[in-house]
């Protein structure tokens, strides 16, 4: 039996549509305007320009190698840990669940330290590996921590546990890079979350892994939407829910590991914007993962250019800004007198 979820209204549905449509177009908008503006702003049709009829000159060069990965890489980063809180909250019904909450985006990032620093890989699709291990890992230790009281799992428990142990990685991976203070030069932004100063090729050689977690997310939306019913009533329209949880793993893995490994640990995106869709699109998984990942990197880019301009010459690391716009909506949720599953 096919897993399908209740019905969306025909008049609904050609709204959504229309909505997932122009949110794509924010997004386009929001690339062009991380593009064009910077330590050194350029103006929209040299950037047009560039993209259509480069000339070699210095404006076209730095939108071609410079901004251009920039923005690409914060759209990938951006999906995929929007695609990731949403998959998380969903699975656990937990309306505090994010990846750098729950401390696996910092169980990657400890991974991704231990690999460089300490057994000189510097190819991102070798330590990609120990970023999804460290994902994985800080998963089942956060989830054990969370769960150890006989009262079970509540949002706030989980969320403590996973600042608790998120902290305790950062600090290992602080510890493991003070060992070679050339590494920690170059990694300390990575480490509070950065797009800057990475290249083209980190871009390459992480999207195969962006793109199959991210189709294998999507692909999860019907269902997560049985799953939404509870297990007995899950199992009864068809859904497996053993293999669901596991390919969600799977799935978040992935989207953690590989935006982690790109852009270092970044909090409070797979929380707001989930949150932000729900209260738009509904809970339709169908319709929430697709927005999701759409708006979610449009805030990181929003975030990224406003502390590219808030400190000219120099630059607010993508990841602080991102959790000032995403920190008062965490306390807005954890405040709420009755905070319930999803």
């Amino acid at each position: 039996m096919s897993v399908s979820s209740p019905p969306a209204r025909r008049g609904r549905q050609v709204p959504l549509a229309t909505g997932l449509v122009l949110a794509l177009a924010l997004l386009v908008a929001a690339a062009l305007v991380s593009v064009a503006v910077g330590a050194r702003s350029i103006p929209l049709p040299t950037v047009l320009d560039a993209l259509t009829a480069p000339d070699g000159s210095t404006d076209h060069t730095v939108i071609r190698e410079v901004r251009i990965p920039r923005t690409l890489l914060g759209i990938g980063v951006g999906a995929c840990l929007g695609l990731a809180g949403a998959l998380i909250q969903s699975l656990t019904r937990n309306p505090l669940a994010d990846p750098g909450l729950l401390g696996i985006s910092e169980g990657a990032a400890v991974g991704v330290t231990i690999a460089i620093a300490l057994l000189g890989l510097t190819d991102p699709a070798l330590y990609v590996w120990f970023a999804f291990a460290g994902a994985a890992l800080a998963s089942v230790l956060v989830y054990s921590i969370g769960t150890a009281n006989r009262s079970g799992a509540s949002p706030v428990r989980l969320a403590l546990a996973g600042v608790a142990v998120g902290m305790v990685l950062l600090a290992v991976a602080q510890a493991i890079l003070r060992i070679d203070t050339k590494t920690y030069d170059k990694m300390r932004f990575w480490l509070t979350g950065s797009l800057a100063a990475q290249t083209g090729d980190v871009l390459v050689r992480l999207a195969p892994f962006m793109i199959v977690g991210l189709v294998l997310g999507l692909l999860l939306a019907r269902p997560h939407n049985g799953l939404a019913l509870g297990e007995e009533a899950g199992r009864a329209v068809g859904v497996n829910v053993g293999w669901t949880r596991g390919l969600t793993a799977l799935a978040v893995t992935l989207l953690c590991g590989s935006a982690t490994a790109a852009a270092g640990p970044i909090w409070f995106v797979g929380l707001a914007v989930p949150h932000a869709v729900r209260a738009v699109v509904g809970a339709d998984q169908r319709w929430l993962l697709p927005y999701t990942a759409v708006l979610a990197p449009v805030l990181l880019l929003a975030a990224d250019v406003a502390g590219r301009v808030i400190a000219l010459p120099g630059e607010v690391q993508v990841g602080i800004m991102a959790a000032f716009l995403g920190a008062p909506v965490f306390i807005l949720l954890a405040r709420r007198r009755r905070l319930v599953a999803l």
